[in-house]
């Protein structure tokens, strides 16, 4: 098995690049990290075979309410409609720890689809805890991949942190995603711990810059670097 490359994408003009490029699996979001509109899921999709997971949120916001549940299935639904593979959401409630329950029936009103958790776990207070959680719900859902930096400042700062996280438990360094910061020398020390997927976004446009394009030059680079990680175990 593989190493997973998860691209972020944001328009139906992102996906030559990680497609040439190599990615396993694109991640569609609106800017600001936000739900897209029904049309650019379509379109993406559309443009290519690879799975398309799109983020469902609805605002800056890690907690939800009962209400915006109903929306947020009904969203799901409008995506996976148009082609979606699966989809990402992450929430936590008002102690800042992972909120099973709205992740449990979300998870549970969209039987059997693929999903990822989104940054939020970088939010919780104690983020053993979090994982505990994160791992019950992988057990009872369909849950793929914790996307994690080890930090709300990204993996500048929570690197130290999810290395020693993902060296502590085989199952959590299965379901880690690193994302948000991700650096060239950090890959090779996180797929020896077990780690088999990865999230990449600015590292993959021109200058970083988000007006920019996914670049299949760029994208090829970090393809064959974690190709050679997982060589070299």
């Amino acid at each position: 098995m593989g190493v997973v490359l998860e691209v972020w994408v944001a328009h139906e003009r992102d996906v030559p690049g990680a497609v040439d490029g190599g990615a396993d699996r694109l991640h569609l979001t609106a800017p600001g990290e936000r739900s897209p509109e029904i049309t650019t899921v379509s379109a993406v999709c559309r443009d290519t075979d690879l799975p398309v997971f799109v983020l469902l949120r609805l605002s800056d916001s890690w907690t939800t309410t009962g209400g915006e549940l109903s929306r947020l299935v009904g969203l799901a639904e409008d995506y996976l409609a148009v082609g979606a593979s699966g989809v990402s959401f992450g929430f936590l409630d008002a102690d800042l720890e992972i909120d099973t329950e709205v992740c449990s029936q979300l998870a549970q009103r969209l039987p059997n689809v693929p999903w990822t958790f989104h940054r939020a776990v970088d939010d919780t207070l104690e983020p053993r805890r979090a994982w505990r959680s994160l791992l019950a719900l992988a057990e009872r859902t369909s849950l793929v991949n914790v996307r994690s930096a080890g930090s709300p400042r990204g993996m500048g700062d929570g690197y130290d942190d999810l290395l020693a996280t993902s060296e502590s438990d085989p199952a959590v360094a299965r379901l880690l995603m690193p994302g948000a910061g991700l650096r060239a020398e950090h890959v090779p020390w996180l797929v020896r711990t077990g780690v088999r997927a990865f999230h990449l976004g600015p590292q993959l446009r021109p200058g970083g810059s988000s007006k920019a394009y996914v670049d299949a030059a760029l994208t090829r680079s970090w393809r064959l670097l974690l190709d050679d990680a997982m060589e070299r175990i």
